[in-house]
């Protein structure tokens, strides 16, 4: 199982960069973990996008969706998925329809946000929607993910992977603040890759993200084998948000970076 980081800022992006979004891939299987602003674009330079089988949703936030809307331009109007011939390409009765597989609710959310401003049924009609919950174990090729709630500002999934082919586990924190359920699903994962947003607890009280020493918290409780640090702006110096991660995890972190792969 191979992980590529194709965006890994918070909710704003780094500088040429992108927000959330991971390819996972597994022999011929490709799944995008997360579909943030930027994304799509970052995702064309490693596969074609017809190409992936499925789309896995961690939560509704707009950094981890916004660019299913592109992703459903191309897959509406581009000239190859048309009926007839255009453009060079001679016409398919099989356009390229991956899954889009998002928390409960998903559909409703996706005709609002399209319907803002034009058809309701963009991302609906490109994708096959396919909705699940934290009871759900979902199958895609080789590649079999898990769920477990994590406290967030909105219902949130960390995703835990596993292979067919006889890998190891990568787990997915997704977004939360502080808790045991990161901690529980993570447990004894081949690599775990979690969020560390924040300089500091929100002012408010009000936590929806963890710090670089939180996340090595959790990793260290949940005994993760490897430890990447993600969802972090460009703008937190990255060696001391490394030296705060390994410092509480009791061992080296790494922080993510974009077209970073990582194997289990």
């Amino acid at each position: 199982m191979r992980i590529t980081v194709l965006g890994k800022s918070p909710s704003w992006q780094d500088a040429g960069g992108a927000c959330s979004g991971y390819l996972v891939t597994d022999g011929e299987t490709k799944l995008l973990l997360d579909c943030g602003n930027g994304v799509f674009a970052k995702l064309r330079q490693h596969v074609d996008y017809v190409d992936v089988h499925a789309i896995l949703i961690s939560h509704l936030h707009a950094d981890h969706i916004l660019d299913l809307v592109p992703y459903a331009y191309a897959l509406t109007y581009a000239p190859r998925q048309q009926p007839v011939p255009v453009g060079g390409y001679p016409g398919t009765d099989n356009p390229a329809r991956p899954r889009l597989i998002a928390p409960s609710g998903a559909t409703e959310c996706f005709r609002r946000l399209t319907g803002s401003w034009g058809s309701e049924d963009l991302i609906t009609n490109a994708f096959a929607i396919e909705e699940y919950d934290a009871e759900s174990t979902v199958e895609v090729g080789t590649l079999r993910a898990r769920f477990k709630e994590v406290p967030h500002f909105t219902t949130t999934y960390a995703v835990d992977f596993s292979s067919q082919n006889g890998s190891g586990r990568f787990t997915y924190s997704a977004d939360c603040r502080p808790g045991e359920e990161l901690v529980e699903i993570a447990r004894d994962t081949d690599l775990l890759l979690v969020e560390a947003t924040l300089p500091r607890p929100e002012r408010t009280g009000d936590r929806g993200h963890l710090t670089p020493a939180e996340a090595g918290d959790h990793a260290r409780r949940a005994g993760a084998h490897r430890v990447v640090l993600t969802h972090i702006s460009d703008e937190l110096d990255a060696d001391w948000a490394r030296r705060e991660g390994s410092e509480a995890y009791g061992g080296e972190v790494e922080m993510a970076e974009e077209g970073a792969t990582y194997e289990v």
